[in-house]
């Protein structure tokens, strides 16, 4: 018991990082050698805390250090050596047994004898008042194995004083905050602050984006005033926003113990350090502390053409409404993103017209540069031979989840040029708006490709004189939502013809809250009451759209309640509609128009009253705590009994972020000499005209066109199919997250989550004079595939964890009008099939020798049809003209 007590004093005696001594940080003592244990082990799982359902390993070793010089002039610049001993590694989950991939390996079989020996290979510290100065290493060795040397390395670097500083180590340049106390010292690294040149991108919209939360403490034990132990814990956890079940952590941990203590080395003399360690040895280079980047190598991994040719099957136009088309689309995309431009050319080049549109998708949404040169040189915007193939590109690029500045200067520049399709040269302005929309999300608004196309749009605009170009322009605008653009769409809303008109008011319904200013609502105020010219109905119920979604003030919701009865017939119901809808759902305007009805001129039985079938009506397809699904559909009718506009709209809400999902407007105009109607008051003299405009994920598409002109419609009467017209059809990368992280241990880590769908969206307008009827019809059909995955890699070793979701949805509106009387009879229906829900997780270990260790698990469900009001009043007419569906048919008449 003497012999025993007498060693623990000789043990504290010699290990002087002392919290009370004259250093400022670790500092050793003379010609002593000190033995540790280290271990640093890692956990992955889905979050939710169960160590017991994590993958991962643990590396241990002995670990010697030694200080080898001090430098005369101050006991706070040391150099010191760390040599790693005994290295072994195993699982972190002990009831893996006979199942691990570590049984009856050797640690020389699993990490590899060269590895192994370039793992023990001492390197050297130099620390000056606690601080990392220089790094130094041999030449040439496996950059994983350095990046574990630095991790441990990382732990010598302290203050034993309370305050926040910069600190370079192996996470970067970050900032650190010590908190001093008698029996510890805490250091806390906020890891979002590190600077390092790790790459990774995520998707900007919130909604469609991912939180990842990142933490990193470590803890200095002292006894005695010495430090005795090292205790790190590095998290990083990530989760989906919309859908919280794509979610995942990594914990990391580091434990450095000292054993004890042993006559060491002398001090070696000298003045400047450089000399001390060419004297130990030459063949040293001071190498950056901060972790480096590696690729583990791929063995037997296919290459770019071969995984092609094994998924282009699941891509055939037949397959798309599959899961498998997209799960096939994401895994190509991630091999795009390694290939070179003359690999993606030649698959290009060889393919068949049929999956051509779908591998212009994929290779568009890979966002590199090589693949961008590739689709660039493939497509031929002078020939009028592919343009589905040059639309589908222009999408992808308008669905651009990280787009650069880069792909924006393409597209101007391929605007400059000539088109053998003018609808292409629309499109390409359309989504040059909508890449600079994104590029100013990013703060890239004053990058000179942005500035350049913010001009092309605005001054494009103000000297258009075709109504296509006009038109052309507006849309451009319509994605890009520019704050200098503003005055210039007041003046086409309150001045330009009905079709323009009422695009530069749709195109203010845009913008933010913050940008409709007093200014912006006296125009749609003189707009709505016609105070200096007669405009549409459809411009004039916009502007009154914009009022009141924009904090209207009380004189402003009087004004419009009391123009309730002396608007045409069917405007007065719309009008009444949509004040009907604000109550109902409690809409932020709710509070003011509940404070005007309190007064009797504005809220009487003559206003509340009038007859018509418009309609609007909001409500919700799904609805949580921290997110919610909300959809709309407003429809306008003329006197006559035919449609003016169909509009369909669906947000999602994360919170308080929204993201407009979807909208599909569908107008026509001009249609009442087919019937020997008279037109309402200002649509006199307007063309026949049908078309239908689309909106995707925050993204104005190019607007289609039914007919156009009296002899268009005729013609197209006489020979109409009942087929819908596609709007939209094709793959689209809508959630891409990837982040690189250099754990504080030495492993590198990957957190990837991406989101792809196969959409068709189509709609039909069908018109028979006979029956005196009139439909339309707006199909949406969707398949999501959503995949998470998070890796940990030494180089030798690899685990992970893989979760996924995938579904397949459809939406049908239908609204149906026989006005061979008045009022005349409406019917409007949705479908909603029901939803198969399948969900996935794969946990895996993998040696680089081939080993592996796999658990999978998957669920599958039935979410039901649901039925969802389309209008405030329902009637029993509805079922007696359409027999009853299946529950997921929600109709009413009215």
């Amino acid at each position: 018991m003497i012999l025993l007590a007498v060693l623990f004093l000789c043990f504290i005696s010699s290990y002087s990082a002392s919290v009370k001594g004259h250093t400022t940080g670790l500092s050793l003592n003379n010609d002593r050698l000190y033995k540790l244990t280290y271990s640093t082990e890692v956990f992955l799982d889905r979050g939710k805390g169960n160590l017991q359902d994590s993958v991962g390993y643990r590396i241990s070793s002995n670990v010697d250090v030694v200080l080898l010089w001090r430098s005369p002039d101050g006991d706070d610049d040391q150099l010191i050596q760390i040599m790693i001993k005994d290295v072994n590694v195993e699982n972190v989950n002990q009831q893996r047994g006979e199942k691990s991939i570590f049984k009856g390996k050797k640690p020389s079989q699993i990490i590899r004898k060269e590895n192994l020996e370039a793992l023990q290979r001492p390197v050297l510290l130099h620390l000056v008042h606690g601080k990392v100065k220089e790094f130094y290493s041999y030449q040439n060795e496996p950059i994983a194995i350095e990046n574990l040397k630095r991790g441990l390395a990382s732990l010598f670097q302290m203050q034993l004083n309370s305050g926040t500083t910069n600190e370079i180590d192996i996470s970067g340049d970050c900032k650190v905050t010590y908190q001093a106390h008698q029996d510890k010292v805490v250091k806390i690294k906020a890891l979002d602050s590190c600077k390092s040149e790790s790459s990774g991108f995520t998707t900007l919209n919130p909604v469609l984006g991912v939180t990842s939360k990142a933490t990193s403490v470590t803890t200095y034990k002292i006894e005695d005033s010495f430090v005795v132990a090292v205790l790190a814990e590095e998290i990083h956890a990530l989760r989906l926003n919309f859908l919280q079940t794509i979610a995942g952590k990594i914990l990391s941990k580091q434990k450095l113990e000292l054993k004890t203590t042993e006559a060491g080395p002398r001090l070696m003399p000298g003045k400047q350090v450089a000399a001390i360690i060419k004297a130990i040895d030459s063949k040293y280079t001071a190498i950056p502390i901060v972790g480096q980047v590696f690729e583990s190598e791929c063995k037997g991994c296919p290459s770019l053409s071969e995984h092609w040719q094994s998924i282009r099957k699941h891509l055939q136009p037949d397959n798309l409404s599959k899961a498998e088309a997209v799960r096939s689309f994401l895994t190509f995309i991630k091999h795009l993103r390694t290939a070179k431009k003359e690999e993606i050319l030649q698959i290009l080049k060889a393919e068949n017209k049929e999956v051509l549109p779908q591998l212009v998708d994929a290779v568009t949404s890979a966002q590199t540069p090589d693949s961008l040169d590739a689709i660039l040189d493939f497509l031929d915007f002078k020939s009028d031979s592919s343009i589905i193939l040059q639309e589908r590109f222009l999408y992808a690029c308008g669905f651009a989840s990280h787009p650069d500045e880069e792909l924006l200067r393409a597209l101007v520049s391929k605007f400059k040029g000539s088109f053998g399709s003018n609808d292409i040269r629309e499109s390409v302005m359309i989504i040059i708006g909508a890449l600079v929309r994104k590029l100013c999300q990013n703060e890239g608004c004053k990058l000179k490709g942005v500035v350049e196309a913010k001009k092309l749009i605005l001054g494009g605009l103000e000297k258009a004189e075709k109504k296509e170009d006009k038109m052309m322009y507006l849309l451009a605008l319509k994605n890009a939502r520019l704050p200098e653009g503003i005055p210039l769409l007041l003046k086409y809303a309150e001045t330009g013809e009905g079709s323009i008109s009422h695009l530069a008011t749709t195109t203010l319904q845009r913008y933010d809250a913050p940008f409709i200013t007093d200014e912006v609502k006296k125009t749609m105020n003189r707009i709505y009451h016609q105070n200096h010219k007669v405009h549409e109905k459809t411009v004039r119920t916009t502007a009154a759209a914009i009022i009141l979604n924009n904090n209207p003030s009380y004189m402003e919701v009087k004004n419009i309640l009391l123009s309730i009865g002396e608007l045409p017939k069917e405007m007065n119901k719309y009008m009444l509609s949509i004040v009907q809808d604000i109550l109902r759902f409690e809409m932020p305007a709710s509070k003011m128009v509940r404070r005007v009805l309190k007064e009797m001129f504005a809220h009487n039985y003559d206003r509340f009253s009038k007859s018509g079938s418009s309609s609007a009506y909001t409500g919700y397809i799904e609805r949580s705590p921290h997110s919610a699904s909300t959809y709309s559909l407003d429809i306008l009718y003329s006197g006559s009994g035919i449609l003016r506009r169909s509009n369909l709209n669906i947000f999602q809400y994360v919170r308080k972020n929204p993201l407009h999902s979807i909208q599909v407007v569908i107008e026509a105009q001009g249609l009442e000499t087919l019937i020997a109607a008279t037109p309402d008051e200002g649509e006199e003299n307007l063309d026949s005209y049908a078309g239908l405009s689309a909106l995707l994920f925050d993204v104005q598409l190019r607007p289609v066109t039914f007919f156009n002109g009296y002899s268009d419609l005729m013609a197209k009467m006489l020979s109409a199919t009942s087929d819908p017209m596609s709007v939209v059809k094709g793959l689209i990368l809508l959630i891409d997250h990837s982040q690189e992280l250099q754990l504080q241990s030495g492993l590198k880590a990957n957190m990837d989550v991406q989101g792809g769908l196969a959409i068709d969206i189509s709609g039909s307008m069908e018109f028979s004079l006979w029956y005196r009827e009139s439909k339309t019809r707006v199909k949406n059909r969707v398949t999501v595939v959503i995949t998470g995955d998070i890796t940990v890699d030494s180089s030798f070793v690899k685990t992970g964890l893989e979760v996924g979701v995938e579904t397949e949805a459809g939406l049908e509106f239908i609204s149906t009008v026989q006005f061979s009387q008045y009022p005349f009879l409406v019917c409007l229906q949705m479908d909603k099939d029901g939803i198969p829900y399948r969900q996935f997780e794969t946990k895996y270990e993998r040696l680089s020798t081939g080993r592996g260790y796999v658990s999978r698990k998957r669920k599958e469900s039935l979410v039901a049809g649901s039925e969802f009001p389309l209008h405030q009043e329902n009637s029993e007419m509805c079922k007696a003209v359409f027999p009853p569906q299946p529950e997921s048919r929600s109709s009413s008449w009215f």
